[in-house]
């Protein structure tokens, strides 16, 4: 098992910043790929952006250059630095880990309980 709790969303204006960060406990978090994911009201949850445990990132063409994946295996955290945020990056956001296809939900097995994030214009 292995136990995820995000922290870091509130409510920010259009163009600022936030920091998403994920701490995991139980397995070895180092063999997992990690991906944060997101929900807005009536819609489908989306991938937003995943590391694999060698650290190679990636992006959803939505967030690519404003948003920056990244994981810390001492810590066991992985974190997601959010720039030039935009109201409709408003969602609850997720973090999970897995050891499948990091670029689909199907891909992982565990999930944390997700965060608010709030864009205002």
């Amino acid at each position: 098992q292995v136990q995820l709790v995000e922290s870091g969303g509130g409510l920010v204006q259009a163009g600022g910043s936030l920091r998403l960060s994920c701490a995991a406990s139980g397995r070895t978090f180092s063999n997992y790929g990690m991906g944060w994911f997101r929900q807005a009201p009536g819609k489908e949850r989306e991938f937003v952006a995943a590391i694999g445990w060698i650290g190679s990132p990636y992006y959803a063409d939505s967030v690519k250059g404003r948003f920056t994946i990244s994981r810390d295996n001492a810590k066991n955290t992985v974190y997601l630095q959010m720039n030039s945020l935009k109201p409709e990056d408003t969602a609850v956001y997720y973090c999970a880990a897995g050891l499948g296809v990091l670029g689909y939900t199907s891909g992982y097995d565990y999930w944390g309980q997700g965060t608010q994030v709030t864009v205002s214009s």
